[in-house]
C-alpha cells in the first residue's frame, strides 16, 4: 500500500514486531508452556507476549485510544470514539500443533466502524492491509474478490465447532446444504485469514457461527474494500458484535447466503 496513513503504519509496525516473537516461539512449539482456558481453546505464553508487544506499540503511539483484545481486559480510552481491536494470535490451536497457518489481526474502530485493518501471516510474510475507501492490499499488490458466479466452481471456508460447542448440529446442517452444490469447503482454523483469503479471491466465500469481535474486525474491512459483501448471518444483527457472519464476492453472495441461511 503506497500511501498508508500514520495509523496504518503504526499497526503494521506493531504486527511485524509481535511476529518476530511469535516466530521464535513457533520454532520451539514443543517447549511452550500451555494452559487451558476451556475445551479446545488454548492460550500460550507466546500469545500473551505478542499481545503485550502490540499493546505497548499501539498505546505508546496513540495513548488516548481504547483497547479491546482477546487476552486482556477492555480499556476505555480518553478518546471514546476510537479503539484498537486486536487478536495477537488468531489460530492458536494451529500454532500449538506446529501447523504453519496463523495470523496477527489488528483493527482500528472509529465511531463503531472499522476504518483500518491489518491481518499478518508471518510464516508466509503476507501482510493484508486496508483503510476505509483505499482498497485492500497484500504487501504491494491490490486485492480483489474472485469473479466466480457458479456455485459448483466455488470453494468456501468455515469454522467447525470444537469439543463441547453447542452449535455443532447447526454447522452440520450448513455443510449438508452447501457441500453438494460447490467445489469444496475448507476449515483452516484462522478466521482472520479466511476473510483475508476471501478478499484476495482465494476463497469465494466464508461463513461461521459464534466468532468474537477480535476474530473478524480486521477481516470485515478487508472484504468490503476488496469489493466483497459481508453481512450478519441473521439479518438485523450487529455484524461485529453478534459473531455470526457470511461473506462472499458480489456475484455469488445472494445464492450462497440463501443456502447457508436456508431461506
Amino acid at each position: 500500500m503506497s500511501q498508508a496513513s500514520a495509523n496504518l503504519n503504526i499497526m503494521i509496525k506493531a504486527a511485524r514486531k509481535a511476529s518476530r516473537s511469535l516466530i521464535r516461539d513457533f520454532g520451539e512449539v514443543e517447549n511452550l508452556q500451555v494452559s487451558m482456558k476451556s475445551a479446545g481453546d488454548f492460550v500460550s505464553k507466546a500469545d500473551l507476549k505478542a499481545e503485550h508487544i502490540i499493546r505497548e506499540e499501539l498505546t505508546e503511539a496513540r495513548p488516548n485510544y481504547g483497547w479491546l483484545a482477546e487476552e486482556s481486559e477492555e480499556v476505555k480510552g480518553a478518546d471514546p470514539t476510537r479503539r484498537w481491536i486486536v487478536d495477537p494470535l488468531d489460530g492458536t490451536t494451529n500454532f500449538l500443533h506446529g501447523l504453519p497457518h496463523w495470523a496477527i489481526s489488528i483493527a482500528l474502530e472509529h465511531k463503531g466502524e472499522i476504518v483500518a485493518a491489518v491481518v499478518y501471516d508471518p510464516i508466509k510474510d503476507e501482510m493484508f492491509t486496508s483503510e476505509k475507501g483505499a482498497g485492500c492490499w497484500m504487501n504491494d499488490q491490490r486485492m480483489r474478490v474472485s469473479g466466480r458466479s457458479r456455485m459448483i466452481e466455488m470453494i468456501f471456508a468455515t469454522g467447525l465447532p470444537f469439543g463441547g460447542s453447542a452449535d455443532l448440529p447447526e454447522t452440520l446442517k450448513d455443510l449438508a446444504r452447501i457441500l453438494p452444490g460447490c467445489a469444496g469447503v475448507r476449515r483452516w482454523g484462522t478466521a482472520s485469514l479466511d476473510l483475508a483469503y476471501v478478499a484476495a479471491g482465494r476463497f469465494d466465500g466464508f461463513w461461521e457461527h459464534n466468532l468474537n469481535i477480535w476474530d473478524v474486525a480486521a477481516g470485515v474491512l478487508l472484504v468490503k474494500e476488496s469489493g466483497g459483501l459481508i453481512e450478519p448471518l441473521k439479518k438485523g444483527d450487529n455484524l461485529l458484535e453478534d459473531g455470526h457472519i457470511i461473506a462472499a464476492n458480489e456475484a455469488a453472495f445472494d445464492s450462497f447466503a440463501k443456502v447457508i441461511r436456508n431461506t
